[in-house]
């Protein structure tokens, strides 16, 4: 869950790769998953599709017991906002959705007004305010 990364556990992030376009994703779910190495594509295991992953740099170290790399990948579910606009997430996201345009490597990210399915005010709007909840 995004509240659950911290900023330590992703500092050796050198780049993010994205999938697919997100300027038109509200959110998309990150989780840090064990990973045998620190850059190219990692498998997906999950329902619905992944969106983008980190790349980490030579100084990140591997799990002393599972010889694993902890990294960020980002994805979408079937039933995610993107594919049910007037589904379970109409309004609201999951707990580890974030809202990508506020993510970069070594930034884990936070959910906005539109990763939160409401619109900004007009008084917010009109000064190019955002604010992260």
């Amino acid at each position: 869950m995004s509240s659950l990364i911290t900023e330590d556990e992703i500092s050796h992030e050198i780049e993010l790769v994205w999938l697919e376009e997100t300027t038109d994703l509200d959110y998309v779910r990150q989780s840090l998953d064990r990973l045998p190495t620190r850059r190219g594509k990692p498998p997906y295991h999950r329902d619905g599709r992944m969106i983008g992953y980190a790349l980490l740099g030579p100084q990140a170290k591997a799990s002393r017991s599972s010889g694993t790399f902890r990294r960020r990948v980002f994805w979408l579910l079937p039933h995610d906002r993107d594919t049910q606009p007037e589904g379970l997430y109409a309004i609201g996201a999951p707990a580890e959705a974030v809202d990508p345009r506020t993510l970069a490597a070594g930034t884990k990210g936070y959910k906005t007004e539109r990763s939160e399915g409401g619109p900004p005010s007009t008084a917010m709007q009109e000064l190019g305010i955002t604010l992260p909840l």
